[in-house]
């Protein structure tokens, strides 16, 4: 773990003598008591207090904290008083404190705290793989969050659209603990008659085919993390299965009498909205409430567009392509587009252009060949449209156009179909009516 520095900001030397006492290992403190003298670099968390000249009226701190943010956007910034108003408290965290500690500050509260801090910074940073790529504010709110579970027990939900990097996110997770073993698999590949006894295992001659006893994924990630992606296609069945083990921490093989125990954290992830699910009785509510005590919402590429420049540069890096840089001009022709497919689909877009650009350098002309559709109010082109061949048939196009567009972006006939919602059969048969010329 890197070393990280606190600046603590208050006119009380008990104050900075209590905080100095309560640092957790890897952390060092620096202090001022002036407001006027801060200093210009040199820490990566800050803790001010709001009431700097000891009048209760006054709250300079809150404008020390506008004043620390603007030069150092990405300061973790932890407010503390011992003036609980709740306007004030409101206040600290409008002009931009991640958090608020009432003073006396409890040293095991300031221990926590920086913790999550040493994590946030961990994984901001490319030391690491896989790390998360991109500084943009929905950036910032994601890696936040993960920060924020460091030393959190209990299951894990992450939520986000199709190429979202949830898997990643996941990693990132389990990196932050340094514990155990990751193991993952995905819910929707496997058939269901299968599934509790890669989950939980099985005995010897639990069902044809069962020659020899086999260790389930929980007992194997015992001390780690278990991540299942697409939970969303968990049977009914099997998701109180799942509930059972997620609620007691045991679980017994599949045709075996006794029970096991084992401490294994569960980050389950989804791109469906799964409280829709719940109303329409596919997905169990209690399963749900269990599952959400811990979200993680992962934003998608539409609202972090200015990560686009880091993204290209990191999806090219990864590649066995010449060096090759990014024109801004690339890069605002590529904003224009509203990723559907995320960042699976950014990097389709950026492996073809760099595959086939001819200069040292990806222009506006080399990627946008590759870009499906450009986003607009309307994917035919409201301008275009005939509306006297009426509503069916504007209908039937638009809704072919949005399959071919799927096709073309996801690839992947299965992948498809979950994003669209509707089942693998009805999507083939929309393709041949639509006349879609797609090869798997």
């Amino acid at each position: 773990m890197r070393d990280l520095t606190l600046l603590v900001v208050d006119d009380d030397p008990l104050i900075h003598e209590s905080i100095s006492l309560s640092l957790p290992e890897g952390w060092r403190k620096i202090s001022t008591q002036n407001p006027k003298n801060l200093p210009p670099r040199g820490f990566h968390c800050a803790l001010v207090d709001l009431h700097l000249s000891g009048n209760m009226d006054k709250q300079e701190g809150v404008e020390v904290i506008r004043t620390l943010l603007k030069t150092h956007p990405f300061l973790e910034v932890i407010a503390m008083s011992g003036d609980l108003d709740r306007a004030l408290m409101e206040a600290c965290i409008k002009a931009g404190a991640t958090r608020f500690l009432p003073k006396p500050v409890d040293p095991e509260d300031l221990t926590s705290i920086l913790s999550k801090v040493s994590a946030l910074f961990e994984i901001r940073g490319p030391v690491q793989s896989p790390h998360w790529v991109g500084e943009s504010d929905a950036s910032q709110k994601a890696l936040r969050q993960i920060a924020q579970l460091k030393g959190e027990g209990g299951p894990v939900l992450i939520e986000g659209e199709t190429g979202t990097g949830k898997e990643v996110s996941a990693q990132l997770l389990h990196l932050q603990e340094k514990r155990g073993p990751f193991l993952s698999i995905n819910v929707s590949a496997l058939p269901e008659n299968l599934f509790e006894s890669e989950l939980f295992g099985h005995v010897k001659g639990a069902f044809t085919g069962a020659d020899k006893d086999k260790m389930g994924l929980v007992e194997a990630a015992h001390g780690g993390d278990l991540f299942l992606d697409e939970i969303e296609a968990l049977p009914l069945k099997l998701q109180a299965k799942l509930l059972r083990f997620l609620e007691s921490g045991e679980a017994r093989r599949v045709g075996g009498q006794e029970n096991y125990f084992v401490e294994t954290r569960v980050i389950v992830a989804s791109n469906q909205n799964l409280a829709k699910m719940v109303q329409e009785g596919t997905f169990r509510e209690d399963l749900l409430w269990r599952l959400s005590g811990k979200k993680i919402n992962l934003p998608p590429l539409r609202d972090r567009l200015d990560d686009l420049g880091a993204l290209i540069q990191h999806f090219i890096s990864k590649g066995d392509y010449r060096k090759l840089t990014v024109d801004e001009d690339a890069i605002e022709e590529l904003k224009k587009h509203s990723w559907p497919g995320n960042l699976r689909e950014l990097k389709r877009v950026v492996e073809q252009a760099a595959l086939y650009a001819p200069l040292p350098f990806l222009r506006a002309q080399d990627v946008l060949p590759w870009i499906s559709a450009k986003s607009s109010s309307s994917p035919l082109g409201a301008q275009n449209l005939n509306l006297s061949e009426g509503l069916s048939t504007l209908t039937h196009q638009f809704e072919g156009h949005l399959i071919k567009l799927a096709l073309q972006q996801i690839h992947d006939i299965d992948e498809v179909a979950k994003t669209l919602q509707i089942s693998r059969s009805s999507l083939y048969k929309k393709i041949k009516d639509h006349q879609i010329d797609w090869k798997p």
